[in-house]
C-alpha cells in the first residue's frame, strides 16, 4: 500500500510561482511513474505533468515551459515548479503515482488558485 501527501498549494496572483510537493510512503520500491494532475471546478481530471521511473516526462501543451517536473527517488517525492502562473491553472492538484504492478494511487489533492 502506498500513501501520498501533498503539499504547497496556495493562493498567488498571475505571473507567480508555486511549488508542489508529494512525498509517498509505503511499498515504495514499486514505485514507477509519478504525476500530477489537476480538476477545475466543472471540468475533468486532466495530466498537468508526468515523469516515469527512467526520468523521461511529459506535459500538458497548456503548461509546456511553465511548469517543471521533477523527482527524488531518495526521498520518493515528486515536485511540480509552477511558474508564470495564470488564472486557468486555477484547480485542484492532485498527486499520481503509478506501482511496477500498474496500481495507481492518488493525493487527496492541494489547491492551486491563481488571481489576475
Amino acid at each position: 500500500q502506498v500513501q501520498l501527501v501533498e503539499s504547497g498549494g496556495g493562493l498567488v496572483q498571475a505571473g507567480g510561482s508555486l511549488r508542489l510537493s508529494c512525498a509517498a510512503s509505503g511499498s515504495k520500491s514499486s514505485i514507477r511513474d509519478m504525476g500530477w494532475y489537476r480538476q477545475a471546478p466543472g471540468k475533468q481530471r486532466e495530466l498537468v505533468a508526468l515523469i516515469r521511473s527512467g526520468g523521461s516526462t511529459n506535459y500538458a501543451d497548456s503548461v509546456k515551459g511553465r511548469f517543471t517536473i521533477s523527482r527524488d527517488n531518495a526521498k520518493n517525492t515528486v515536485y511540480l515548479q509552477m511558474n508564470s502562473l495564470k488564472p486557468e491553472d486555477t484547480a485542484l492538484y492532485f498527486c499520481n503515482l503509478v506501482t511496477i504492478w500498474s496500481q495507481t494511487y492518488w493525493g487527496q489533492g492541494t489547491q492551486v488558485t491563481v488571481s489576475s
